[in-house]
This record gives C-alpha cells, sequence and structure tokens, in this order.
C-alpha cells in the first residue's frame, strides 16, 4: 500500500515535471519563431534599402518628359517609386541579401 501511494506520488511528480518542461519548451519555441520572423524582416528591409539605393543610381539618368511631367513633384515620386520596386523585388526572391542577412543575425544571436 505504502509502495502504491509511493509510486502515485512520483507519478503525479513526474507529470508536473513534464508538463512544465512542455511549457517552457512551447514558450521558447514562441520566442524562437518570433525571432525568425524579425530576423527575417530585418534582412528583407535590409535588401529593400540596398536594392533602392542600386535602382535609384540606375534612374538617376532618366530625363523626365517636359510634355507630361518633370519638376519636383517628379522627382519625390520617382524615388517613392524606386523604394516601392525595391520593397517588391526584396518580397520576391530578391537577389540573396535578406536570406544572408536573417543567417548572420541568428547566428549572431545565438552566441549570447
Amino acid at each position: 500500500m505504502m509502495i502504491d501511494s509511493t509510486a502515485a506520488m512520483f507519478a503525479q511528480a513526474q507529470s508536473g515535471i513534464e508538463s512544465a518542461q512542455d511549457a517552457r519548451l512551447k514558450s521558447y519555441s514562441g520566442t524562437a519563431t518570433k525571432n525568425l520572423a524579425q530576423a527575417q524582416k530585418a534582412g528583407e528591409e535590409f535588401e529593400a534599402m540596398f536594392l533602392s539605393q542600386m535602382l535609384g543610381h540606375m534612374f538617376s539618368g532618366i530625363e523626365t518628359d517636359p510634355n507630361f511631367g518633370g519638376g519636383h513633384g517628379e522627382t519625390m515620386f520617382r524615388s517613392m517609386l524606386v523604394d516601392e520596386y525595391a520593397k517588391e523585388m526584396a518580397r520576391g526572391n530578391g537577389i540573396g541579401i535578406a536570406d544572408a542577412v536573417t543567417r548572420e543575425i541568428l547566428k549572431a544571436q545565438e552566441g549570447y
């Protein structure tokens, strides 16, 4: 009888420990998933900024048509258009910078 109650207490304690470990693992994987999503977002934003700079130089030599535009408004619009092109390119497959940045961010986080 004493052995049965001791075994029951042990089983109950063991299940409590396992449920605490499960809760800790679930919270860790939630944190890891959150960190991964944040790292991917940072990588994508970095790639978009890089592409925007490169595309900006490409578009800087294009002259505006005086019949259909020009002026300060078109200059502002062109920079916004280039930024959106860059964001769309980064959201797609991009050129691989986002993946490299994400890997480096995650590698740096593992060191802490």
